[in-house]
């Protein structure tokens, strides 16, 4: 049986971070298709623009439905229909290249990443693991998430270049459906390690919350309003990064291709950033580590801009925030399973989760409202710092023991309180 369910771990393993690295490989490569459908198809780099934020909201807003409906129907039928909509999506921009074509496709883009990227697989890899080796084995599937851009993006250029920008659509359309294909495994998997939620112990405790029940519980928590409120930090510093970056080296005379190459940095140290506080996460305060990476990346922001802007400090400043980009997942993924369970973790990830792409949507759209009206990006840097340093205060001071434990707490208190 051990190595049945190791077998089954390891499939598991390969299966979730295939299915993340798809979708995220998809997702962060989308802006190919920008340049081609403006020259070929009269889209607007606006109405692209948009399309794409829309996409992150939309991302931000299911989430803790999709999560709900994981934790309460299990993980196989949410990824094959989430997969099915994204691949709907990326058909949908070929057969309507236009305003409403590509909202809608945004919009189906959205719901589809909210099932095939972390939330729902990460929850199901946590269940599937023991309490002692969750960090560092969810930090090793979140760090896939990288390494599709790695190919994908250099694939969808080829095509584009090759056979137009319509053929390489419908090859991500097609790569996008794989992954449904790829989910039908996950619930024999999930029954094996007794990870699927809608089939594991009868025991009260273990069953899911409704939905309006576990949210109350953890808005009455402090510390998980104060990681969550940090976590917008999160989304609003990396994706004015991935957004402005290549804008603002222009704008410093540095050469366009340092550009690109600063983000495909980015995504290479990420991967072993990402893996590496999973490990740490597993010998340290998880709290306190997920602070340290808000206030390295502030920290690391600020000695950017205090030095002459080169390609070589672009390029070192790249490297180091690559390694801080996606560490924050097995820690924030860790954090929730220790203090609330797992019962209702895609509920409770979906909504900080939400918060992370408030923050991306504020974050891309500042950038671009700052620079229209001053035509630097000087007090969008200042912003970024001055949330970094909050979200390091927030997060370092969080209150990470269990309802149960606080509840404790706060009787004991109280009944010393009354005894003197």
């Amino acid at each position: 049986m051990a190595s049945i369910d190791r077998r089954s771990m390891i499939l598991l393993l390969v299966l979730s971070g295939l299915i993340i690295s798809i979708c995220m490989g998809l997702r962060q490569s989308l802006g190919l298709f920008m340049r081609p459908m403006t020259l070929d198809a009269g889209v607007s780099a606006a109405t692209f623009g948009f399309a794409i934020a829309l996409q992150n909201i939309v991302w931000g807003l299911s989430q803790p439905f999709v999560g709900a409906l994981a934790d309460r129907h299990g993980p196989r039928p949410i990824l094959v229909c989430t997969a099915i909509l994204y691949a709907l999506g990326l058909l949908l921009m070929v057969l309507a290249p236009n305003a409403l074509g590509l909202n809608v496709a945004g919009f189906l883009l959205g719901i589809g990443t909210a099932g095939t990227a972390f939330g729902v697989l990460m929850g199901l890899v946590a269940r599937a693991t023991p309490p002692e080796k969750q960090s560092q084995t969810v930090g090793l599937v979140a760090a896939s998430g990288s390494l599709g851009t790695m190919v994908l993006a250099p694939a969808g250029q080829w095509l584009i270049d090759g056979l137009g920008w319509q053929v390489a659509l419908l090859a991500f359309a097609a790569i996008a459906a794989s992954m449904a294909l790829f989910a039908l495994p996950i619930r024999r998997l999930a029954i094996v390690l007794n990870a699927d939620p809608s089939r594991i112990s009868p025991k009260p405790a273990a069953r899911p919350k409704p939905l309006r029940e576990a949210l109350r519980e953890a808005v009455g928590h402090r510390g998980y309003l104060f990681m969550t409120l940090a976590f917008f930090a999160c989304g609003f510093q990396l994706v004015f990064i991935a957004t402005h970056l290549p804008a603002y080296l222009q704008l410093c005379g540095v050469a366009p291709g340092v550009g690109a190459t600063a983000l495909g940095l980015i995504g290479l140290f990420n991967t072993i950033g990402t893996y590496g506080f999973g490990l740490l996460g597993a010998r340290y305060s998880q709290k306190h580590l997920l602070a340290l990476i808000y206030l390295l990346r502030t920290v690391f922001i600020a000695a950017f801009l205090l030095m002459p802007i080169s390609a070589a400090s672009t390029l070192i400043f790249a490297s180091a925030m690559g390694l801080l980009w996606l560490g924050v997942s097995p820690l924030v993924t860790g954090i929730l399973s220790r203090v609330f369970g797992l019962a209702n973790f895609g509920t409770l990830y979906g909504v900080v989760f939400f918060s992370h792409q408030v923050g991306s949507f504020f974050g891309a759209w500042m950038g671009g409202l700052v620079f229209a009206q001053w035509g630097n990006y000087d007090f969008a840097w200042g912003a970024l710092i001055a949330i970094g340093l909050a979200a390091f205060a927030l997060q370092w001071l969080m209150d990470d023991r269990p309802p149960a434990e606080r509840a404790g707490g706060r009787t004991r208190a109280a009944s010393a309180a009354a005894a003197a």
